[in-house]
């Protein structure tokens, strides 16, 4: 799993740094003195794991976490064993380590981290009869028992919102209790990509482009570091 550590102390950075290194399924790409430099980190890179701090100066951790959208496990860190609760009213938050940290309840954390990252195959499975299959430039959608058709070249960007993804046409917006793979299968590549891993966007739908960022309609959307140059390829650039 790709991670990251944010925490506003250097020797606790080093501390979970040297944890991770003892694990070998986890990667640490980055790791931050604070929350604001994590979340522009995090708008252009897929991360699976995060190491949070909660009593960070200005921007707390859990200012964090209500800060950016779908984001990823998170193991909170911390000295402060009084904000377990209100921590676990996040879906998000895989554990509660309370430091120092041993090594042993450093694996159970990650041991519980694992086992949630494998279940998205077996929520996909379950969602697989709402994306109905594709016929021509139409998209049929299962809401409310009932199969809604979408004009697919009307469709400019699918969201990811957890178990459910929202689809917006120049229309209408859909949520659907689907997954994004599964719809990124029945869309035609010629027309869209995956931008980021809570985002597909119709490339024609594009007004602009700046720094890792694209316009589409009054929507400014992430594009992650892995994907963008398969976006610039996709550009009729002069």
């Amino acid at each position: 799993m790709n991670c990251i550590i944010i925490d506003d102390e250097a020797t606790a950075r080093a501390i979970i740094g040297q944890l991770c290194k003892n694990v070998p399924s986890l990667k640490v790409l980055e790791d931050f003195p604070n929350a604001m430099q994590a979340i522009k980190y995090l708008n252009s890179n897929e991360i699976d794991l995060i190491f949070l701090d909660i009593h960070m100066p200005d921007f707390t951790g859990f200012d964090f976490i209500d800060t950016i959208k779908n984001p990823p496990k998170i193991i909170l860190t911390t000295s402060d064993p009084n904000f377990a609760i209100q921590a676990f009213g996040y879906d998000c938050i895989v554990d509660y380590l309370v430091k120092p940290i041993t090594p042993e309840r450093f694996k159970k954390a990650i041991d519980k981290a694992e086992a949630i990252k494998s279940k998205p195959t077996e929520t996909a499975s379950k969602a697989s009869g709402q994306v109905e299959t594709s016929s021509g430039n139409d998209l049929y959608v299962n809401i409310d028992r009932r199969l809604i058709k979408i004009d697919i070249p009307s469709i400019y960007l699918v969201e990811a919102k957890g178990d459910y993804i929202q689809v917006k046409t120049d229309d209408k917006n859909y949520t659907v209790h689907s997954t994004l793979k599964k719809i990124e299968e029945k869309l035609p590549d010629d027309l869209f990509l995956k931008i980021h891993r809570s985002y597909i966007i119709n490339v024609d739908k594009i007004i602009d482009i700046e720094d890792n960022s694209v316009l589409i309609k009054k929507d400014v959307i992430p594009v992650s570091r892995s994907n963008r140059p398969e976006l610039m390829k996709r550009l009729n650039l002069l």
